[in-house]
């Protein structure tokens, strides 16, 4: 079996005991980290390596940020998301992970951009709002070249998406929200007509589960949460889900990230 996860850790530097105990106590193969804020020379890939885990790492000073740990042999094939050159925002990294004795599974680390505000002063879409959808439409198309490699994949991260109103507390306060705005959502559900699996939503189907809990408002007292945080399977690696989940136990430790990880295990 092999476990991955993802996690936004929002800055692994801050984060890093929380991280350590994480690793130690969850013991993932791989893990799919967003927002590490710190640029790749700055990861600290020492104190992960004593974990036991290899290290890929796609960084960026003071924002974003993304990194792959693996306990298996990993070999980098992407450190950006293609499509635009000029998008120089470390939001994706993609690898392949061998499995001992297994097949070979292709992940990737994203951290889809946020996209609020999302209208102007004048009511038009901001430039941020057309940043995500733009980079959305980019994600698709790089979905649909490695569908077409056959390849074993994992797409996890922080997609800055609630699917549905069931995926969050509050739908009307979050109406024209980047994360559900109907144009947000159609493009994920373009990701997932290509015949992507979701894999929390595959074992888990109850509505109001969530990923992230803000900081203000006793959201986590609370559990007014969203759930932005997803594992999407190409239909080889759906074949081999055996089993998934949320793990809250980070989220209510001391100094905790405002999000918590999501797992899933192939055979």
């Amino acid at each position: 079996m092999v476990k991955i996860a993802t996690w936004n850790v929002n800055s692994i530097k801050a984060r890093l005991p929380v991280a350590v105990k994480w690793l130690k106590q969850f013991q993932p193969d791989v893990v799919l980290l967003q927002e590490i804020k710190c640029v790749d020379e700055a990861f600290p890939a020492l104190e992960i390596g004593d974990l036991g885990y290899n290290v890929a790492v796609s960084g960026q000073k003071t924002y974003n940020g993304v990194a792959i740990l693996s306990k298996l042999p990993i070999e980098v094939e992407l450190t950006a998301l293609p499509g635009d050159a000029s998008d120089d925002h470390a939001r994706y990294i993609e690898a392949l992970v061998t499995p001992k004795g297994g097949k070979v599974v292709r992940v990737g680390s994203i951290y889809l951009p946020n996209g609020n505000p999302t209208r102007n002063d004048d009511g038009k879409d901001s430039d941020k709002y057309l940043y995500k959808l733009k980079w959305m439409e980019r994600l698709l198309h790089h979905t649909e070249a490695m569908l077409k490699t056959e390849d074993d994949f994992v797409l996890g991260g922080d997609y800055n998406i609630c699917p549905t109103d069931t995926d969050l507390y509050d739908p009307a306060g979050f109406k024209d929200d980047a994360l559900c705005r109907p144009e947000s959502r159609a493009r994920f559900r373009q990701l997932m007509y290509l015949g992507l699996t979701d894999a929390f939503r595959a074992f888990n189907t109850a509505p109001h589960l969530y990923s992230y809990w803000d900081y203000q408002r006793g959201a986590w007292a609370k559990d007014n949460g969203l759930l932005i945080d997803h594992l999407l399977l190409s239909p080889g690696a759906a074949d081999r889900l055996k089993a998934s989940g949320i793990d809250k136990t980070p989220r209510g430790m001391e100094k905790a990230s405002d999000h918590t990880p999501v797992w899933c295990e192939l055979d």
